[in-house]
């Protein structure tokens, strides 16, 4: 990989932290030709740090390291993307990201859903609110539902009508969200699994 160290008068390059199973941004940090080769070298992520004027390496005080998953050069060859494995949280201040963010796996648009069915369930009225009305329903309603939209599905799949199968679809993994959270889960635990049998 050729980083063009000597852009900045520094020599340094700024690089960019990431998870490398959440995908967070987790810190930005700087780098000079010794910290990125003594990174790659042991496997922990390593700074020029510009306030200690020596390399850091993260976590040799706290023990919360970024163990190196990957670096990419970007398309000027100046910054680098370098996803890790953190030990702990990242920020200095305690905190999982310099950001304040906490460092959680999100599925876009379905943890947004799922979100919402928790909203509803502890605030909405059963009345008004189809996903609290089944969840006053209690366990056993929930689940016939995921059986009866999982029948729907089945039965969509022999057929050629891709849009009832898609609206089907729709409708399984809705119920299954609803289920995991009656059962106390999210569907991060069902990707913990997933990723569990992966490896």
């Amino acid at each position: 990989m050729n980083i063009d160290f000597n852009k900045n008068q520094d020599g340094l390059v700024p690089a960019i932290i990431q998870d490398a199973i959440t995908s967070k941004v987790l810190m930005l940090g700087y780098m000079n030709k010794e910290a990125y080769t003594k990174t790659i070298e042991t496997g922990k992520v390593t700074f020029f740090s510009r306030t200690k004027s020596r390399l850091w390496t993260k976590g040799e005080e706290s023990g919360n390291f970024l163990n190196l998953v990957s670096i990419k050069n970007d398309c000027d060859q100046d910054s680098l993307l370098v996803k890790v494995n953190p030990v702990g949280p990242t920020c200095h201040k305690g905190t999982d990201t310099c950001w304040e963010e906490t460092n959680e796996q999100s599925f876009g648009f379905l943890s947004e859903l799922e979100n919402v069915i928790k909203s509803r369930r502890e605030n909405a009225d059963s009345k008004s609110s189809y996903v609290a009305s089944l969840f006053e329903k209690g366990i056993n309603k929930i689940a016939q539902k995921v059986g009866e939209e999982a029948v729907e599905i089945v039965i969509e799949a022999k057929d050629n009508n891709d849009e009832l199968f898609l609206n089907e679809g729709a409708d399984l993994l809705f119920h299954y969200l609803i289920l995991l959270q009656a059962k106390g889960y999210t569907l991060n635990d069902v990707v913990k699994v997933l990723e569990g049998r992966h490896s």
